[in-house]
């Protein structure tokens, strides 16, 4: 049995990381079992969630966690695709992760009031008088990596700017598909959906989310996977669309 490390439902989501998200679908699409435990960063061998442990062998970063489950179970997730879209999948990995991901976390960690209504309650169970600097030193971490990633160079409605191109991107990707790259879903898509549900979810209000809405079919690509990798999570769109 594998045993999938990660933070646990949340932020009005099944799971609150989406790197987590992605590798708990991709376990779904691969078919195999596994239980979920709860864990913070720390635990992980890369200081990083998710993390599995399968027959006591430890992986960690979604990517690799996705190469171990090609490589011992022979699963290919992208199995229904051509070379030339591999590449293509790949290439919007690499954007969502490295671009989406990072306008995500400027609007629940550097944005103030979604600070104090999420991540800033990790820090609930810590002695009383160690909670509010754990929360400052952790936001402060956080808004330094933004600025690294290089969106956190530019002023609020122009990181916002960047990152609309990126889900312009996966609008027009997408396009009527059902799945990303076709009628098939492939790697990519847990990465899209853990991303995309993640700046979606009404539990935070943000530009972000606004011009997110506005991309109709990503919306509804969203609605369509949290009901076909999650069908008894409550997820709020649906909620509101019945």
């Amino acid at each position: 049995m594998i045993t999938l490390y990660g933070f646990g439902p949340g932020f009005g989501l099944p799971e609150i990381s989406p790197f987590v998200t992605k590798t708990e679908v991709q376990l779904k699409m691969a078919g195999l079992a596994y239980r979920k435990e709860k864990a913070m960063p720390p635990a992980s061998p890369k200081g990083q969630l998710p993390y599995i442990v399968d027959d006591a062998e430890s992986v960690a970063d979604s990517t690799f966690i996705r190469a171990h489950i090609e490589g011992k179970y022979g699963f290919d997730f992208d199995a229904p695709l051509s070379l030339q879209a591999r590449a293509q999948a790949w290439a919007f990995e690499r954007m969502i992760e490295h671009h989406v991901y990072w306008a995500l976390v400027g609007a629940r960690w550097v944005d103030g009031e979604n600070f104090a209504k999420g991540p800033s309650h990790f820090f609930d169970g810590a002695p009383e008088h160690m909670r509010e600097r754990l929360r400052e030193d952790a936001q402060f971490r956080v808004a330094e990596n933004y600025l690294l990633s290089g969106l956190g160079r530019h002023a609020p409605d122009e990181d916002i700017d960047l990152a609309v191109r990126s889900l312009f991107a996966l609008s027009v990707q997408l396009g009527d598909k059902p799945y990303l790259m076709g009628d098939a879903p492939c790697g990519t898509d847990a990465t899209a959906f853990g991303a995309l549900a993640g700046i979606l979810t009404p539990f935070f209000t943000s530009q972000l989310r606004e011009r997110t809405e506005h991309f109709q079919n990503l919306t509804d690509y969203v609605d369509r996977m949290m009901l076909q990798y999650y069908p008894d999570f409550a997820w709020a769109s649906q909620q509101q669309a019945a």
